[in-house]
């Protein structure tokens, strides 16, 4: 990949391909449906195919993507949709304080490539893989989140292409394939009582605050579930 930066872990290249590869598979696979509605909404909303293309090749944020798009077609402003792109993406910062430590000997070269590819699913097969081994390995990780990125722009493009041709795209449940991804994460996540816990809270707090907040219950059931678990996880050690 990058010169310069020894692997912690000794292992061939082809093999490190491999196995970063089929471990984020089933998460690649899972977003297609994801990306083909990015795409076809996307076009809805006024953006022509190549800039359609571009939000998922220079943005990269599915769940921040679908928001901008609705807000851009609805003719919002640009401060909100910067402003609501930067709410549903800040997870991202608990994802790089969770890596800080791994990633800080590391080349800026190193931190800009891993930044640019960190989502959700390639954290998940990230921390799985450091649990395992018992060390990060950056390579892993930037080729897991390689290879998402394609699958993404191709579902992106496939949206692309379908959504010129077939109506009502966005109304055969294909944002069903998000609530699936998500709960493929979590659910391997949830091994000790402040996951679950944070969990459980998140959701339920969702559900209660969606009918009288619906712009910010999101924000509120997030930060209500990481109190909770960070409560008990102190309480624990």
């Amino acid at each position: 990949m990058m010169s310069g930066t020894s692997l912690p872990v000794p292992e061939r290249t082809g093999v490190l391909w491999w196995r970063a590869t089929l471990d984020i598979l089933p998460l690649s696979i899972s977003v297609i449906p994801w990306g083909i509605l990015c795409g076809a909404l996307a076009l809805q909303a006024g953006l022509s195919p190549v800039q359609a293309q571009l939000m998922s090749l220079l943005v990269y944020a599915g769940a921040a993507q679908l928001s901008a798009t609705t807000l851009f077609g609805a003719g919002t402003p640009l401060l909100p949709i910067m402003g609501s792109t930067m709410v549903i993406t800040s997870q991202h910062l608990l994802y790089g304080f969770t890596f800080r430590r791994d990633v800080l000997p590391l080349s800026l070269r190193w931190r800009a490539s891993l930044a640019f590819f960190l989502t959700d699913e390639m954290f998940a097969v990230a921390l799985k893989d450091r649990e395992r081994h018992g060390v990060f390995n950056p390579a892993y990780a930037l080729i897991a989140g390689f290879v998402f990125y394609l699958f993404w722009n191709l579902a992106t493009l496939l949206g692309i292409a379908a959504g010129q041709y077939i109506e009502g795209l966005d109304k055969m449940g294909l944002d069903f394939a998000i609530a699936a991804t998500f709960i493929a994460m979590t659910i391997p996540a949830m091994k000790n009582l402040p996951m679950v816990a944070a969990t459980v809270v998140s959701g339920g707090t969702a559900l209660l605050t969606k009918p009288l907040l619906a712009e910010i219950h999101i924000i509120i059931s997030a930060l209500a579930g990481m109190v909770v678990g960070y409560v008990l996880h102190r309480m624990r050690r």
